[in-house]
């Protein structure tokens, strides 16, 4: 017997985190609440409605939507459908146990089984959880007695006295099937969902899931391999029960597993804790230099400020002493007082030379010092960019390499990258590119986060190289860049246009796609004819067709991709008066072979 406790894990529902309530079935095997599924579906159209954004994502408080769920939001919300406020629209969700995209049809949340087995279990989980709390008699009076029994034909519970009165010796009711005090009330017959006035009687061994006869009459099992109830009921549980024993005939290997899963689990403990400090350790390393560099570069500041202040201290001096009564020109006006010749030509030459001096210097005014430090900037461009990419690199992560045969440069990029393993390893991709110029010493490049291995890249300019490059994350670690790749926009704007399947267009001869991007020849008699004539050296007659947009004037690029098996083909531009004259006139003399 297995603890009722011990299998918790098993009962909680993976999008509210709490014990399940009428669960449903989903077409993956996994189990959700009834009011789970609906709330995921009014969660995912109101991402729809409001593009995704992060505050639509609060509407149900019960649910966790996870960012991978919401990757799929733009692929499933094509439909356009709008919120009902009574029950979801929309049938495509993601499992919240695997994340597997689940359509629940025409139907929806109708189309879907109830788990009673499930429900079951979970209600003698829960009465084993509230063992002391009662369930109380429906039918009683005030103040209720405690219930003995609950009717699964009536959903009641009721005390003796009660059960006696409502289900009396000699009727119908006296028949019902009763079990011990119970909440949880299951029908006896499972019913079909897609038909609801049919029983399930069989077992669908494809799409495994109980059906009726209906179903694979005329239904979407009528092509699937069926087996009885009682068939599938044996052979399921014959199974199951053998893969129990084999699983408690093996509790002391599991037992063993658990314990190295503890130690694995406090061997991650501690390598994680020395990762840290070797991170840190690292990051110190970093620090410190910092503070060095910053250190020596303010200490050189201040050593060229001191040597500026000073230089022009003294030039402030210096034309302080031009000022009347004041420094040179006081001492000077006192040298003028001196009387004796012989006295004054002795002092009076040297004082001469330095007013000569001051006054050229007055005529040409120039500081001793810069006042500004532009020589001191430092340009931490290129280290901001190394450390912009500092990250743990993985030799588990591959390095993804850009696949040119799939990338294209028109008028916007195509780029396309694949993994060497074929594993997508990474959770997520950054892509980035710059533009080629010559000019520019310091490269810029521009980023993009990606979800998948491709991304279109817009507002390119016309005849110019870009360089593209990608590297994968998952969580924190990443791996390193792969090869750069050049890719070249067209030398001018992309002009765009399909097929005309009106003007001149002969379906007998020729054939279009549906998206009118392609033609191609009808195999048939006159192309035969056609083949016949070129092996004799007679000319061939050829079929035209033309484009749906024509251009009056300016300068335009566009491209055709002409298969491998093709034989004669001829592309160009023909003004608009002579399309007629083609079309009438198909006869080609001068085609090369």
């Amino acid at each position: 017997k297995v603890a009722i406790k011990g299998i918790e894990r098993e009962l909680i529902c993976p999008a509210c985190k709490e014990l399940f309530t009428h669960p449903l079935i989903l077409p993956c095997q996994h189990n959700v609440c009834h009011k789970c599924v609906k709330e995921i579906l009014f969660a995912f159209e109101d991402s729809f409605a409001d593009g995704g954004s992060e505050s639509s994502n609060q509407s149900s408080p019960r649910i966790r939507i996870s960012s991978s769920s919401m990757d799929r939001i733009d692929r499933i919300s094509r439909s356009g459908r709008k919120r009902n406020s009574l029950t979801p629209r929309s049938t495509l969700f993601p499992c919240p146990g695997c994340q597997r995209d689940i359509d629940l049809g025409e139907r929806g949340i109708n189309g879907l089984f109830r788990n009673f087995t499930l429900e079951t279990i979970v209600e003698r989980y829960r009465q084993a959880a509230r063992a002391a709390i009662a369930i109380m008699c429906d039918f009683c009076k005030p103040p209720p007695q405690e219930s003995t029994k609950s009717c699964m034909d009536c959903s009641a519970s009721y005390c003796n006295e009660c059960f006696k009165i409502h289900h009396p010796w000699g009727t119908a009711k006296a028949q019902h099937e009763y079990v011990g005090p119970t909440t949880n009330f299951r029908p006896k017959v499972l019913m079909c969902p897609e038909h609801e006035m049919e029983r399930v009687n069989m077992y669908c061994e494809i799409c495994r899931r109980p059906v009726c006869h209906l179903c694979k009459l005329g239904g979407c099992h009528a092509n699937h391999r069926v087996t009885t109830m009682s068939t599938a009921y044996k052979t399921l549980k014959e199974k199951l029960s053998k893969d129990i024993e084999y699983l408690i005939s093996k509790e002391s290997q599991v037992k063993a597993h658990i314990t190295q899963l503890d130690l694995l689990l406090k061997e991650t403990e501690c390598n994680s804790e020395r990762a840290k400090e070797e991170a840190s350790q690292s990051f110190e390393k970093l620090y410190h230099v910092l503070e060095e560099k910053k250190s020596a570069a303010l200490r050189a500041i201040e050593t060229s400020k001191n040597i500026r202040l000073e230089k022009l201290q003294t030039q402030v001096e210096e034309y302080q002493g031009l000022l009347e009564n004041n420094g040179l020109v006081g001492y000077a006006q006192e040298v003028l007082k001196e009387t004796d010749p012989s006295c004054f030509v002795q002092t009076a030459k040297q004082l001469h030379v330095r007013i000569q001096k001051a006054t050229e210097s007055l005529k040409s005014f120039r500081p001793a010092a810069e006042t500004t430090f532009e020589d001191f900037v430092v340009d931490i461009t290129k280290q901001e960019d190394i450390l912009g990419d500092l990250s743990f690199h993985s030799n588990g992560l591959e390095i993804p390499e850009i696949n040119e045969e799939q990338s294209k440069m028109y008028n916007k990029a195509l780029i396309s990258w694949d993994c060497p393993g074929k594993t997508d390893s990474a959770d997520i991709y950054v892509l980035e590119y710059h533009k080629l110029n010559r000019d520019e010493e310091n490269v810029t490049w521009q980023k993009i986060d990606v979800c998948g291995k491709s991304r279109v890249v817009s507002d390119l300019d016309d005849d110019s190289s870009y360089a593209f490059r990608v590297r994968g994350y998952k969580g924190s670690i990443c791996s390193p860049w792969s090869r750069e790749v050049i890719l070249r926009t067209p030398p001018a704007p992309v002009f765009s246009f399909v097929f005309d399947d009106k003007c001149g267009y002969n379906n007998e001869h020729l054939q279009l796609n549906p998206r009118r991007t392609s033609v191609e020849s009808r195999a048939g008699f006159p192309l035969l004819l056609g083949s016949e004539r070129l092996q004799v050296g007679c000319y061939t007659t050829l079929d035209y067709i033309i484009g749906d947009t024509g251009i009056a004037k300016g300068k335009h690029f566009w491209a055709f991709r002409v298969e491998a098996y093709s034989y004669l083909v001829k592309v160009g531009v023909v003004p608009s008066n002579k399309i007629q004259k083609l079309f009438h006139s198909t006869h080609d003399v001068t085609s090369p072979r």
